[in-house]
Formats: C-alpha cells, structure tokens, sequence
C-alpha cells in the first residue's frame, strides 16, 4: 500500500442504519459514521424499505466519514462493502424500482414454504443452496411475486438485492458478488452459478437476475459528478465485497475450528467456518460463500436487539423516560433495571418471537410469549427475562451448529449487544463458554476492509486479521448461573414445541383480523 493511499473505507449497508469506517492499515478504526432509516411495516407479515433513501445514506455516509477522519479523499486505497442479506428489488430496464426494497424480516411469503417443501423438492434445492426454506429467502419472495403480482414480474427487468442497487447506480452493471448471491435460495453453491431448479421454481430466468463475481470484484469509473458527491477521485477502486453475516466471522478473526462469532444487532446470528460448502440434513442452517475454502455455516434470528428497542418503546416506556430524566441513556437505565434481577429472572421466561424467526425453527408463524408471570414479578424481571429470551434464541442456534460442526472453545462477540457487560456474561453463562469482545465491534466492516485489502493485492490472505483483532475483554461462564440457564433452555424448548400449532392459529387469526393486504 502507498503511503499516500493509507486508508479503506468499509460501508455496511444494514437493516436498520448506513455504517461506514475509514480504517488505517493496522487496523485501526480512525473515524466511524451511521445514518438510520426507518424500516416500514404497514401490515403485520411486511417489512420494507425506500431503495433510493438506501442509496442516498450509502453516498452520504461515504462522504461524511471521509470528512469526520480528516482525511483527503485521494488518501483512500478503495471502498469496500458489506450488506445485510435477503433483499429484493424489482427494477425497470432504466434502474428504478418497481418495488420497495423488501427485506430478510418480510414474512409475506409464508405460506408458500409448505408448497415448496412438498410440490418442488424444497430440501434438495435447500441441499443445493444452502439456504434455508424460509420467506427471507428471495426464492419465497420470487414464488409470492408470480402468484401475486405477475404483471409486475414481467414488467421487471432485474430482481435485485440492495447492493446490487448501490453498484448498480453508481456503475451501471447489475452485478451480485457469490456471498450475497449463496443467501438468495437460487445459487448453486458448488458451481457458483445460478441454479437452474430454483430459478424454475422462482418463475424467473438468469437474465432477470445480476451478474455473479467473486467477493474481491473491483469496480471503477465513478462519473465525475457522483465521484465530487463522494467526495473521492473517479477512479477510486470499489471492491463488491461480501454479506455482513460472513464479514463479521472474518472481521473478529472467527474463521478457525471451534471458534464462533455471534453477532446481535437489529437481529443476530451464529456462525462458525468450513473450508467446503457444508448442509444441515434437518435443514436448520444455512451456508454462505466468502471465499475459496472460506464458507460460513450458521443460524440467524429475527429478533435480536430489535427486543431491547420493543422493550424501550413500548413494555418500559415510563423506565426509559425516567432514565432521560436522570440523564442517563434509557437503554443503560434498563439494563441497570435488569441487572438488579437473578439470573432466570425467578422463573419468567420469554420467547422473542415477535418478528416470527428463523434458525433453528425457520417459523414465520411464531409468536412472542410470556411463560411462567406471577404477581410476584415486577417490571425488571420482564426486562431481564426479555435479554436472557434473546440469548436463549442464540443457545439453540448454536447447539444445532455444534452438532454439524464440533464444539465451541470459545465464541468472539460483536453488534451492538456486546456493548452490554450484562449481555455478555449473560451469554457466557447459557452458552457454558468463555466469551471475548474484540475493541472494536465493528465486526463486518473490518471484514469488508480486510477483503478490500485482498482484493487489491495489499495482503496475500487473513493471516493479518489476527493482528487487527485486539481484546481485552473476556467473560468466563459463571458455574452456577450455567446450571440455571441450563434447565431454564430446556424448558424454553418445550414451550416452543408445545406451542407451535397455537402460533399458526393466532398467525391465521392476525392475518384474518389486523387488516393485511393480501
């Protein structure tokens, strides 16, 4: 790397917010920079979101944290990218969308997985993909769009994913990179192609979808207007990049036999690495591509600190605004609330299946509950038992990896959870294993700079990720707490189970009576 050209910005297009880094060659984060976005959810089964106000927080992120590291853009080695997974865009031959931007959370397509699963070989092409049979998947989107909207399908020139819609205006080529395309349900994860069953079942052709690259593809020729609107030269390098999920298992150096990544932000995930594709026989998993030799095998959750934001704004209203008062951050103020309370929050259990979930039960229909509320509890112990639910999700995700692919030594933190001390001896305690925080939590995007990096010829693998990786913080399991949590997980499963065909009946009776849009 020159020393004129010492910086990688790493954008990470999330669920919920815009990240980007400008991060130096020893991994230090100089200057880091978010933007929100709403998510919409005008019916209960719906979750979208405004492609363009999308693309327009990418731009500005880029340029703002550009301006916030003090640095000229003519110091940026390149601009390499993470994104969440699952999305679809319908655009017209032009690049506009026909659609909102329709996220992993849209459960609109729910009904269509037993039809999968039993008319088109649902397993063999889960088997072939890796992708769960789930309505995140953009094959489910795709089903509903051609049973619902067939006059939009054949108005669309290309089904796209978010950052496909990024690159595509700023470039102008429809182009997806092989790890984002491993979690869309249609591509050969062998071949690292499209695979010629699910686009059949998906009722579109390979010429409606984007150009699959690898990971390290390098775009350049910025127009001069968007190169002055980023704030960088028109031949700055932009490396595709990969999916958050498999940045963040390279970004907290997770990439080695029993050693897992668990990363909760808007949702959550568990994650462990393979050196070849790698399927659950019960279907539980998924696995996504990074690189060569470099597949990420995991669960993901619907409803990770998305519980934590339902709990501030809408179970705990008074306790947060009693924190503003004290001047206090209202989620610091809750989590003081929660820590006041004994490990299994005597007895309360939740399930935080608010937004349905996915690994390892992949039901859509699933609902959040309460289980074991006596009058005995106040307020802090429904906080407490909602922080330990969300953990409880990650325990069972992350015993189903272990049965595919060995036991964990130890599991490296990262999202916005791992800020909590709470959460993370909470978490060390249920999983019965130590767990470590890297300094910074940032875990895609020192992935994302770690592939641009790559890319770009500045290093010849991931060795150096070890460097960057730099922790001090470690939790080991509490011997006793483990022994509560330890009951308490297996009661949690039986209540799930016990109640899956109550959930399908209150999913029937929400969709009959909350007004949805079919």
């Amino acid at each position: 790397m020159s020393d004129r050209k010492r910086y990688v910005v790493a954008a990470d297009i999330g669920t919920t917010s815009m990240k980007t880094l400008v991060i130096d060659r020893d991994g230090r984060v100089v200057a880091g920079h978010s933007i929100e976005y709403p998510l919409h959810t005008p019916a209960p089964d719906r979750a979208e979101q405004d492609p363009l106000e999308l693309f327009a927080a990418a731009v500005r992120g880029i340029r703002e944290v550009i301006a916030k590291a003090g640095i000229a853009g003519s110091e940026v080695l390149c601009v390499s990218f993470s994104s969440a997974m699952h999305s679809l865009i319908a655009v017209d031959r032009c690049g506009n969308p026909l659609t909102p931007c329709i996220t992993w959370a849209d459960n609109r397509s729910a009904d269509l997985v037993a039809k999968l699963k039993e008319e088109h070989n649902g397993m063999g092409i889960y088997r072939n993909t890796g992708t769960p049979l789930h309505p995140m998947s953009p094959l489910l989107k795709l089903m509903w769009f051609n049973r619902h909207e067939p006059e939009l399908v054949a108005r669309t020139y290309k089904f796209i994913g978010i950052k496909e819609f990024v690159f595509a205006k700023l470039f102008g080529r429809y182009v997806i990179d092989h790890s984002l395309a491993s979690a869309t349900g249609l591509f050969n994860l062998r071949r690292l192609d499209w695979d010629e069953e699910a686009l059949r079942v998906a009722g579109v052709s390979r010429e409606q979808l984007s150009e699959p690259v690898s990971t390290t593809h390098v775009m350049q020729g910025l127009s001069a207007d968007r190169a002055a609107e980023l704030g960088l030269p028109a031949d700055t390098p932009f490396v595709v990049g990969a999916s958050d999920g498999v940045l963040a298992n390279l970004g907290v150096g997770a990439f080695e036999p029993g050693v897992y990544a668990v990363t909760i932000g808007t949702s959550g995930a568990v994650r462990g690495t393979v050196n070849e594709p790698l399927t659950d026989p019960e279907g539980r998993l998924f696995c996504y591509a990074l690189k060569e030799n470099f597949w990420v095998v995991g669960g993901p959750i619907n409803n990770g600190g998305i519980m934590f934001r339902w709990v501030r704004d809408q179970l705990a209203t008074l306790e947060a605004e009693e924190g503003r008062r004290r001047g206090i951050d209202p989620y610091d103020y809750l989590t003081q609330l929660a820590a006041d309370v004994a490990p299994g929050s005597d007895g309360l259990i939740f399930l935080p299946l608010l937004a349905g979930e996915r690994a390892p039960y992949w039901n859509a229909n699933a609902r959040g509950v309460f289980f074991g509320l006596s009058l005995f509890h106040e307020k802090k112990h429904m906080i407490r038992s909602v922080l330990e639910g969300v953990v409880y999700r990650i325990h069972s995700v992350a015993t189903a990896l272990e049965e595919l692919a060995g036991g964990a030594k130890e599991v490296r933190a990262s999202g916005g959870f791992a800020r909590s001390p709470l959460w993370r001896q909470m978490m060390a305690d249920v999983l019965g294993t130590p767990v470590t925080v890297p300094d910074s939590i940032e875990s895609s995007g020192l992935g994302a700079a770690q592939l641009g990096l790559l890319a770009l010829g500045e290093i010849r693998d991931f060795s150096s990720v070890h460097e960057w990786v730099r922790s001090n913080v470690r939790h080991e399991p509490n011997s006793a707490n483990h022994e509560i949590y330890r009951e308490l997980t297996s009661l949690y499963g039986q209540i799930y189970h016990q109640l899956k065909d109550s959930f399908d009946a209150i999913a029937a009776f929400q969709k009959k009576h909350v007004g949805i849009r079919l």
